[in-house]
């Protein structure tokens, strides 16, 4: 009889799960850790952390999108790309701006004017997803931030001069804190 099932004989059903994962083997625990965490943050459809690939199969599936990208000349594994959307689920036209590298996104941001309505909407759909957190106030601007699992996900908003624009910013850490510059390219950017 394997442990799981004989632990859950002996001690109250609610404490099974928890006794068995203490007493797993390593893989068997880090497959039952994998299959409980969160998804990936995401907003309508785009991820930090998604190749280069993904995000232009999802902004050429948009009306009139399209990703124009340019390497660096500093290092020539980063790529920033810009697109206009006109993604009717975003509510209305949406900058999208992102840095890739060696394919792979690490920071994405989506920034359009807003009006109060789509504002709510996004900050809806993000706080169904991840959950409610306080908003942060610095002057006249607003942030929520999400944090999973080296991710970042951050809605920001202003209002200046009667007129609203809302960003949603997503961060790898891991795709960042991989990257390193290459040791031409630094010494390039410091002359």
């Amino acid at each position: 009889m394997s442990v799981p099932r004989l632990l859950s004989r002996l001690i109250a059903p609610g404490l099974a799960l928890p006794l068995a994962l203490m007493v797993a083997p390593p893989a068997a625990l880090a497959q039952s850790v994998a299959v409980a965490d969160p998804a990936p943050l995401e907003f309508m459809g785009f991820r930090a952390g998604a190749t280069l690939d993904d995000i232009t199969a999802r902004v050429d599936s948009d009306d009139g999108g399209h990703l124009k990208c340019e390497h660096s000349r500093v290092d020539p594994r980063v790529t920033e790309c810009r697109a206009a959307l006109a993604d009717p689920d975003l509510g209305g036209p949406v900058d999208l701006w992102l840095s890739a590298i060696d394919g792979v996104t690490g920071v994405l941001t989506l920034s359009s004017g807003v009006a109060a309505d789509q504002l709510d909407d996004w900050r809806g759909r993000l706080e169904r997803q991840y959950g409610r957190v306080g908003a942060k106030v610095q002057g006249t601007q607003w942030m929520m931030q999400w944090v999973r699992r080296g991710r970042m996900i951050r809605l920001t908003w202003r209002v200046q001069q009667g007129e609203r624009t809302a960003s949603v910013s997503l961060v790898d850490g891991h795709v960042l804190d991989a990257w390193r510059p290459a040791r031409g390219a630094a010494m390039k950017g410091s002359q």
